[in-house]
């Protein structure tokens, strides 16, 4: 695929129709199949992406506090039970009583499995991209793609710790403004987590959709669809833990109730993170010069 230059310019009545055209590209590219797809490898994936950014992010602020922190953020979306049964992993993946050649074998099998959810997430953004795969890959290829998968493991590491060091930010001012105007702290608080949450995933969605794929977009279009999304994933976040909160769709499966939950939050999240792909790349198509393939000369710059 090649960058056609347009001379169009967004504008605001432009949105409806730019929404419904995003709504037929990414209902005609099954993204119940893809998000089913990621979701199984997201299960697979979860004890290497545990083991991997708990000792990342626990270097700097501590293994214990992060555990929390995450067992807080997966109950909210989850629910208590879920958390729970997560935690429970986090611990016996911190069990340290292995030989030398089981930690080597098992650093390599966690590094694999951990990059397993975002290899398969490149597959589908390149096909919500309209991005053929090229016959010639090499194994190569295949090894470049794990690399850049395990470079946005290290990246949600360090945008999970940027989180928790503005949380604690927040938290302190949040004191501060409860001394000064203690009627309107939980508006403040909500209003504060809200634009920290979009800012956050902002960036890892721009990220996702500017390096994941084999495709160059302008940053300047990146960063739209990827503000789009964001809004969209804080807001189905929000729905989504009142949802499993109320429902509890897991209880009817007993015992793998937590996987279940698991494969469907993952699925209703890449539902919505497609969509922004899909977003993205019509923005792309009618204002942003398109996208290009990697392996192009005119890569978009």
């Amino acid at each position: 695929m090649t960058v056609t230059e347009t001379d169009k310019k967004f504008k605001l009545k432009h949105l409806p129709k730019l929404i419904v055209d995003t709504y037929k590209a990414w209902d005609a590219d099954d993204p119940f199949r893809l998000s089913a797809i990621v979701a199984y490898y997201a299960v697979l994936s979860l004890p290497g992406l545990l083991v991997i950014i708990i000792n990342l992010v626990g270097s700097v602020w501590g293994t214990e506090i992060v555990q929390g922190e995450l067992t807080q953020e997966i109950s909210s979306a989850l629910g208590r039970d879920a958390a729970e049964a997560i935690q429970s992993m986090m611990i016996e993946t911190q069990n340290e009583d292995r030989s030398a050649v089981a930690s080597i074998l098992g650093i390599g099998t966690l590094i694999f499995g951990a990059t397993g959810v975002f290899y398969h997430l490149q597959l589908s953004l390149n096909q919500i991209w309209k991005v053929k795969p090229n016959p010639d890959s090499t194994f190569i290829k295949m090894l470049i793609d794990r690399a850049r998968s395990f470079a946005f493991i290290v990246a949600i590491g360090f945008l999970l710790l940027v989180s928790f060091l503005v949380t604690a930010a927040i938290s302190a001012l949040n004191a501060y403004i409860k001394s000064m105007l203690p009627e309107v702290i939980i508006y403040i608080a909500y209003l504060l987590d809200f634009i920290v949450s979009v800012g956050i995933i902002t960036v890892l969605f721009a990220l996702i959709f500017r390096y994941l794929p084999d495709t160059k977009i302008r940053w300047k279009t990146v960063w739209i669809g990827a503000l789009i999304t964001a809004v969209l994933f804080v807001l189905g976040k929000s729905l989504l833990g009142y949802y499993f909160g109320e429902a509890d769709p897991g209880s009817t499966y007993g015992a793998a109730g937590t996987i279940v939950l698991i494969l469907l939050w993952v699925s209703y999240s890449c539902l919505i993170l497609f969509f922004g792909a899909e977003f993205t790349w019509v923005y792309a198509q009618r204002y942003g010069n398109g996208v290009a393939l990697e392996s192009s000369e005119d890569i978009v710059k």
